[in-house]
């Protein structure tokens, strides 16, 4: 077992164990942990690899967010799960998972249970990745780029996507990260969509808030670009990816001890089984796809 499968292990046996006493300090520090890290693998990256690596997959992207929003509402509604959950889950396996659910949340106004119910259900599900996702690769024979294009389509939150991919190697974690993040790009226009929908069908709430936007894309995008145009800074920036790689290990360790049995007692058997039956099927075509050739 690796250090990104060892550090979530031991934080869900933390929390689950003895308890994580600092569960709301924990809990405030990982999304702004896991943004700077994300920012920093920006350094040991060349954007013009990641513009392309972007531009190539608009087309499949488009196609695997439609059908997974598609399939997700048939499941909701099969499964009797609220169309708030429902919609909250889909989107989290659409996009990237929490950072869209969050980034959803002003916009839907759900209750507070299924936000809870989603997040859960998204974390679960996170976990398993880590550790199931590396040995199908292997399994199947996928090579470091397919594995990573593989992770970034399947795979909820970037911190799962970059943890599955770290076990692939540089290789696989480059193309992971690009490929995420152009994807999780399509959080804004995805919740303008959803806010102009709901005010359409007149559910939009007076209280509705201002969505939160994935900020640490366009500080990814600015250290690619510093290292990518100023070569003398180069080989600093090899060394804060490094560090950034190691941070992550950290936030793994930290969403692992995030996790409560009061969390768990929440999700409920009905939400988790539209979540996992969205993920196997997404995983699968995705997977499929990549095999056969059908995307690169």
């Amino acid at each position: 077992m690796n250090a990104p499968a060892v550090a979530l292990v031991a934080g869900i046996l933390v929390a689950l164990l003895v308890g994580n006493p600092y569960v709301e300090w924990t809990r405030r520090v990982t999304h702004p942990l896991l943004a700077l890290s994300v920012v920093g693998l920006g350094a040991g990256m060349d954007l013009r690899v990641v513009a392309a690596v972007g531009a190539h997959g608009v087309i499949y992207t488009v196609a695997g967010i439609t059908v997974c929003l598609v399939l997700g509402t048939l499941f909701a509604r099969a499964l009797g799960v609220s169309r708030e959950a429902g919609l909250l889950i889909s989107v989290g396996t659409a996009i990237c998972g929490g950072s869209a659910i969050a980034a959803m949340v002003p916009v839907l106004r759900p209750k507070t249970h299924e936000v809870s119910v989603a997040l859960g259900t998204v974390f679960l599900l996170n976990a398993v990745a880590l550790f199931v996702f590396p040995a199908v690769g292997h399994a199947v024979g996928l090579d470091a780029s397919r594995f990573g294009l593989w992770s970034a389509l399947a795979i909820h939150d970037t911190s799962s996507v970059v943890g599955a991919a770290l076990q692939f190697g540089p290789q696989a974690l480059e193309v992971a990260t690009t490929v995420k993040l152009a994807r999780a790009l399509w959080i804004v226009p995805l919740t303008l969509l959803v806010g102009a929908w709901r005010r359409n069908s007149g559910d939009a709430s007076p209280q509705q808030g201002k969505a939160r936007h994935p900020w640490f894309i366009l500080g990814f995008i600015a250290t690619a670009a510093l290292v990518t145009w100023v070569p003398m800074l180069r080989p600093a920036g090899q060394l804060v990816a490094a560090a950034s790689r190691q941070a992550l290990v950290l936030t793994l360790f930290l969403i692992g001890a995030n996790l409560t049995r009061d969390a768990l007692r929440s999700v409920g058997v009905r939400p988790l089984a539209q979540g996992l039956a969205l993920w196997v099927c997404m995983a699968g075509m995705s997977l499929g796809a990549i095999v056969l050739r059908l995307v690169d």
